[in-house]
């Protein structure tokens, strides 16, 4: 569901009651589609959350914490610019509409006082932040030009103008009679009807009003309702508009499995007591409703550059080791260099002075061979510049045989990486591969801005046996679980050819049954770029016969003495055993 200019104009009367005569502390643009402003009362602190995001545009106040660009983006830098300091004036919603102006009393380059307007649009797609002053535009978060609307234009310098209204009467202005009179005018389904004769409010709010009139009875037609019908639906939207004149009821109704689906300024009770449940302000219930889906939002869009950087990696990766290789099918003809040198120099007395070319018979094989001759140099010379290309073209072919084993080793890493940038759980996560690629020498390192954060922690899992099992997040966890954390008898498991976890049971000392051994190599499977195949191949072994060369990247290890098991896991087997360090 969307923001409605209803529950808008609740929650913009909850925030001018909190808000008002508050100063911006600091600003920032976590996100292109987002802004977050910190204001200071004399009493408290707030964070104001402007989104501008299609699926999830809102204005409300949030306690959720935020990782900032390490840039900030042009539009964050204009509003530190023109805002920072500023104090909070007025808070106004334009009636009937999805558009609030928080206006701010600023002071200027010069040290004069302004008055500085950010118009918030929260129209799903064509969602917007517009700062103003005097009706003009400083800039936009997202600028529309003449190509993106011969309509309405949001560029520096422009005047500012208000979106175009609907053609509709507004909900909030209408009464239930006048609304339930417009609609029985119309020959449609009531739910049709309705939304044709009142803008203001979202579908879930009609809806609601025809289930507490009609209960489950749907196939109603709007122009066929009699006067008892019409009377009932009457009555049932005088309660809606009371919960609204009351500053509305906060209410978010869940599926289910307890995922939040719809949210309004009244109960809705159309989805059954027992799923619904009600905040103290409307900025909770917006955050519990779009917390989740933010969050999976804001980690896509994070993870999206550094997938792009890893995938170009790995692709040049892949292009040069195809060069390489290439080029070492080149070096197969050395052989030929030699030869040539060879019959060269058996047959001097056979060249001519100046000659482009000679015919020699090749003694191998009895077959005649034409040997090209550089005209600069003598019979001889030419001989020995065969003979030194041959060397240069074996040291070559020396040097290419081990960087395509580095190649190998490079390009197989970098899928490994690809993978767990697709499957990273969180930003944390993300933080810790993009500082495992700068140590790495893949990304740049700035001493100065980079943050340490705390490491996660590895899985944990407990066997039906009881035994323990660790699971690593990425490479360098790999590498601390199998080098540092296990032990000889430990059993390790990793999925055979394939991008995956370490995965390993914690003997201490104990034989280790199948049981735990199958649900470590299910686990390995789960943790891997093969889950959910079938009969995937799993290489175990001891610790013991692990090892790592100084050449290797990090995760890489070495192993010669191992099993292979194929499994099938069970879908549910990682929420089964996972112990509650997991996060």
């Amino acid at each position: 569901m969307a923001l409605d200019a209803a529950l808008l104009a609740l929650t913009a009367g909850e925030l001018k009651n909190t808000l008002l005569d508050a100063k911006i502390d600091k600003i920032f643009e976590p996100t292109r589609d987002e802004v977050l402003l910190t204001l200071r009362t004399r009493t408290d602190t707030f964070k104001l959350l402007l989104s501008a995001r299609s699926g999830s545009a809102r204005i409300c106040l949030t306690k959720e914490t935020f990782e900032n660009p390490q840039t900030p983006p042009s539009f964050c830098m204009l509003l530190r610019k023109h805002l920072t300091g500023g104090r909070l004036t007025a808070l106004e919603v334009e009636p009937g509409d999805r558009l609030v102006f928080l206006r701010f009393l600023c002071t200027n380059e010069m040290g004069d006082l302004v008055e500085n307007v950010l118009a918030v649009e929260l129209m799903g797609r064509y969602s917007n932040l517009v700062l103003t002053r005097n009706g003009r535009i400083i800039d936009a978060l997202k600028r529309v030009d003449f190509e993106d609307s011969d309509i309405r234009q949001l560029l520096p310098g422009l005047p500012y103008t208000l979106p175009a209204k609907p053609a509709k009467a507004d909900f909030c202005s209408m009464t239930s009679a006048q609304l339930v009179e417009a609609a029985c005018k119309l020959d449609l389904p009531l739910h049709q009807a309705l939304i044709k004769s009142c803008a203001g409010v979202g579908p879930v709010v009609l809806r609601e009003a025809v289930f507490r009139a009609f209960g489950g009875e749907t196939a109603l037609l709007a122009s066929e309702l009699d006067e008892d019908r019409r009377a009932a639906l009457t009555a049932a939207f005088e309660a809606i508009h009371a919960d609204r004149l009351a500053g509305g009821r906060p209410c978010l109704a869940a599926d289910d499995e307890g995922k939040p689906v719809e949210f309004s300024f009244t109960a809705l009770t159309q989805y059954g007591e027992g799923r619904l449940q009600f905040y103290d302000s409307f900025s909770e219930m917006l955050e519990a409703y779009y917390c989740r889906k933010d969050r999976a939002e804001r980690l896509r869009q994070k993870s999206r550059d550094l997938h792009k950087t890893v995938k170009n990696l790995h692709e040049r990766a892949v292009r040069k080791q195809a060069a390489r290789k290439e080029e070492l099918a080149q070096s197969g003809k050395a052989d030929q260099l030699r030869l040539f040198g060879e019959l060269l120099q058996a047959n001097l007395w056979a060249v001519e002075k100046g000659a482009k070319s000679v015919t020699v018979t090749n003694y191998y094989d009895g077959q005649p061979v034409t040997i090209p001759l550089d005209v600069r140099l003598s019979a001889s010379a030419n001989a020995q510049k065969y003979f030194k290309d041959y060397k240069k073209k074996q040291t070559a072919a020396k040097m290419l045989v081990k960087l395509l084993e580095q190649g190998e080793q490079e390009i197989e890493y970098l899928a490994t990486v690809l993978y767990e940038v697709e499957t990273a759980p969180g930003e944390q996560a993300l933080g810790e591969i993009r500082q495992e690629l700068k140590g790495q020498g893949y990304l740049k390192y700035y001493k100065a801005r980079d943050k340490k954060s705390k490491p996660a922690d590895f899985y944990r899992y407990r066997s039906s046996d009881g035994f323990l099992i660790l699971v690593g997040r990425n490479n360098l966890q790999n590498e601390k679980l199998t080098l540092h954390t296990a032990r000889g008898k430990d059993l390790w498991f990793h999925v055979k050819n394939a991008p995956g976890s370490h995965t390993v049971v914690m003997s201490e000392g104990k034989d280790i049954p199948l049981t735990t051994q199958n649900e470590a190599a299910q686990l390995a499977v789960l943790h891997s770029s093969l889950a959910g195949g079938v009969k995937v191949p799993v290489d175990y072994t001891f610790v013991k016969n692990i090892r790592k060369t100084g050449d290797l990247r990090p995760g890489m290890v070495l192993y010669e003495s191992y099993e292979t098991a194929y499994v099938t896991p069970e879908p549910d087997l990682a929420q089964r055993l996972a112990l509650p360090q997991n996060r």
